[in-house]
């Protein structure tokens, strides 16, 4: 297909709740054979990741809920590292995507309205904010659609299908909010997985990086003064070890969501497989049926100016977004780690080593992780 093609498949990802880069991977295989080489595409992107990620958290469960002072050593490396990571890959989405005035100010109130709040409405509204203020400031720009089709040779279900499966999404999204707040009310059983999993997956934005403090804040249950309950569906110790492996693991960073399934499964007794499942499809699901519900659309509305002026803006909120979840999970690594300057030492180190050095990530993980057990190794002679 066409650079252009490809850019405007990611730019309709970027304006969809979900994935962008799983969804992408599904339109891919969907512009070129239809429906069937879309689910092709999209499940050889996802699940090497997500069969790897269900092993670990099936594994790792028991070890990392009282780790013993070594393990958490490397725990606390490997958290390190994940979060360096996430940094890396906002200041290249930072250079690229906010590199004007109003873009870079977007961004930024954007992130700071994400650090401040957390409540699910706070990210659609920015990102309509964002669509309005490019919008305004664009108004006199041409952004006419420049270039061919090149390479689209089909856009799957027709339209017809494509609205079936928006509705779809939206009925199943009602069911599970009602349920889980009435009949399953205060509960901790599958369906509660499945609601929380599904409607992060619903109303997300931005990419993988977004996602991880709205699932921190609603499987990690904590009291007013900020102390993990009895009941907390993964441990922070746990959440933040994973976050580290699923960095170094092949496919989108929501396999992590197979990795949490099963720690929550195993805690309250149920098939790990079951957990790993539900919260898997819970998350990927809204992204994936909303891609190939409205890509049937897209070959119509990719030429209003509205939406390609409007495009500048929704980007920029959504690197704003990540750029939160960068300062909040340092906070959180710095908090949690059994020796916080090593802790920081290590994120620096790491961040070096993906940002500018371009080593090899899996390797990054290797050396946060056996400098973590050197730092609890130090501090035990």
């Amino acid at each position: 297909m066409s650079e252009q093609v490809f850019a405007e498949l990611f730019s309709l990802g970027q304006c969809l709740p979900g994935p962008t880069s799983t969804q992408v991977s599904f339109a891919i295989g969907t512009v070129k054979k239809g429906v069937l080489g879309g689910l092709l595409s999209g499940a050889l992107f996802q699940y090497p990741g997500a069969v790897v990620m269900t092993v670990v958290g099936a594994g790792a469960a028991k070890w990392l809920t009282n780790p013993p002072g070594w393990l958490a050593g490397i725990v606390m490396g490997l958290s390190a590292v994940g979060v360096a990571m996430v940094a890396s890959a906002t200041k290249g989405m930072l250079m690229k995507l906010c590199n004007t005035n109003v873009t870079a100010i977007i961004g930024t109130l954007a992130a700071a309205a994400a650090i401040y709040w957390s409540e699910p409405w706070l990210f659609p509204l920015c990102i309509v904010i964002g669509f309005i203020v490019t919008n305004i400031t664009d108004r006199k720009m041409d952004k006419t659609l420049k270039g061919s089709d090149g390479g689209v040779e089909s856009l799957g279900f027709g339209m017809l299908g494509g609205g079936v499966l928006v509705g779809l999404w939206m009925a199943v999204l009602i069911a599970v909010l009602v349920l889980a707040r009435t009949l399953y009310k205060d509960g901790d059983g599958p369906l509660n997985w499945f609601e929380v999993f599904y409607r992060i997956g619903s109303i997300i934005y931005g990419g993988g990086q977004v996602v991880l403090p709205m699932l921190l804040s609603d499987v990690v249950k904590k009291d007013n003064d900020g102390n993990e309950l009895p009941n907390t569906w993964v441990t922070e110790q746990q959440f933040y070890a994973g976050l580290g492996a699923v960095q170094a693991m092949p496919g989108p960073l929501f396999n992590f969501s197979a990795y949490l399934g099963c720690i929550m499964a195993i805690k309250f007794k149920y098939p790990f497989i079951l957990g790993a499942v539900l919260a898997w499809f819970g998350l990927f699901a809204p992204g994936v049926m909303l891609m190939f519900g409205v890509l049937p659309y897209w070959k119509r509305f990719r030429t209003w100016q509205i939406y390609r002026r409007g495009l500048t803006g929704m980007n920029a909120v959504g690197v704003g977004l990540i750029l939160a979840s960068v300062f909040k999970m340092t906070v959180d690594v710095y908090n949690l780690a059994p020796h916080k300057y090593a802790a920081l030492c290590i994120g620096l180190f790491a961040f070096t080593a993906v940002d500018e050095l371009k080593i090899f990530e899996p390797i990054v993980v290797i050396g946060g992780a056996l400098l973590g057990l050197l730092s609890w190794g130090a501090k035990m002679h």
